[in-house]
């Protein structure tokens, strides 16, 4: 299951990745709008600039281009780094034209940089950071020339790029709190409140995909499909409280028997699901059986009486029982209500000591 999780969290970054990537070209649009109205409310002499214009337009392009053409469209990581290094570039060329390191647009690096600090994290937000850095340096270049070079630059530069520092720093605290929040929530909706397995929604979703990943190479699978037997009884004699441990001990005895790798699931009530990923019928059936022996020998104690739990263990192996995921579970379904039957159901709940 680990591995499982693992391989969820990547799926899900890659969806948010995909998702931050559409945004990503509002916000150039954004900065692309904010310059212009600047450019017309302000300085209309500068914006018939032909070098100007031309950055302008370039920017627009490029925008276009990667809104519509999609380079990169399998890379998202890569697309939003390389749309974030085209605004800290863009901004600059802006500001040669409007006032250099003393341009009031100045404040236009705060869009790549709060983009980072939501998106990329820590370690991106430090190189846009010192890439902006270096681009205000240049600014302070061109406007005094060489002599600008000396340690009251530096310092000068530390006090501008201050706020900036602050907003990075804050953007992403939230930024990380904000995923953890969500990442519990997944979680949480993904697990099954009593068991803490999966349950069944995320079980068939992560199935499907460890199917897909099994056909593609030519690897065997097999589902278990796990019932515990008497367990109305067990409510009914004992109280709901007794049965729900009795499904707890069932659920903790599936994960003891169980690799990392595989899948377990709560699928109902009283029925459990386990996915033992490449592994062909032979070996699923030697982890039915012990899932059997486990069970019935760990005694379920209930006030003063100690309760015996049994369960019924159906087995489906891909590819021996199908070739897609439902009629695997069809024919695990299937072979645990023969199993089910196949064993003499007991008269009640089977009670080994009173005290």
């Amino acid at each position: 299951m680990k591995q499982t999780r693992i391989d969820r969290t990547l799926d899900i970054e890659q969806a948010q990745l995909r998702g931050f990537a559409r945004s990503v070209s509002e916000i150039e649009w954004l900065l692309l709008f904010l310059v212009i109205l600047y450019l017309f409310a302000t300085r209309p002499d500068l914006a018939h600039e032909p070098p100007l214009l031309g950055i302008l337009i370039g920017f627009a392009l490029f925008v276009l281009a990667f809104r519509y053409a999609r380079p990169l469209a399998s890379r998202p990581w890569l697309k939003i780094v390389a749309e974030i290094f085209a605004m800290v570039l863009f901004a600059t060329g802006v500001l040669v034209y409007t006032g250099g390191d003393k341009s009031p647009l100045l404040n236009l690096y705060l869009l790549p940089i709060v983009t980072a600090a939501l998106v990329l994290g820590k370690r991106a937000v430090a190189v846009v950071m010192v890439l902006v850095g270096a681009c205000y340096l240049l600014l302070a270049m061109h406007a005094r020339g060489l002599d600008a070079l000396e340690p009251r630059l530096a310092i000068e530069t530390l006090g501008v790029l201050a706020p900036f520092i602050l907003v990075a720093f804050s953007t992403t605290l939230l930024a990380e709190n904000i995923n953890a929040s969500k990442e519990r929530i997944r979680a949480l909706s993904d697990r099954d409140e009593l068991t803490s397995l999966y349950n069944r929604a995320a079980f068939m979703r992560l199935a499907e995909r460890e199917h897909t990943r099994a056909a593609r190479n030519g690897r065997p699978y097999s589902l278990l499909m796990i019932d515990v037997r008497q367990l109305k009884s067990i409510n009914e004699t004992y109280g709901h409280e007794a049965g729900n441990r009795a499904v707890k001990l069932v659920s903790d005895a599936l994960e003891r028997l169980t690799r990392s790798t595989d899948l377990v699931a709560r699928y109902g009530g009283d029925e459990f699901v386990v996915l033992l990923t490449e592994a062909d019928r032979t070996v699923a059936e030697e982890v039915a059986q012990r899932i059997r022996n486990v069970v019935f020998s760990t005694t379920l104690e209930v006030d003063a009486t100690m309760v015996r739990v049994k369960v019924s263990v159906g087995v489906a192996s891909f590819p021996d029982d199908g070739t897609a995921l439902a009629p695997i579970l069809a024919a695990a379904d299937r072979s645990m209500q023969k199993d089910k039957h196949d064993r003499e159901p007991p008269k009640g709940v089977i009670v080994i000591r009173r005290r």
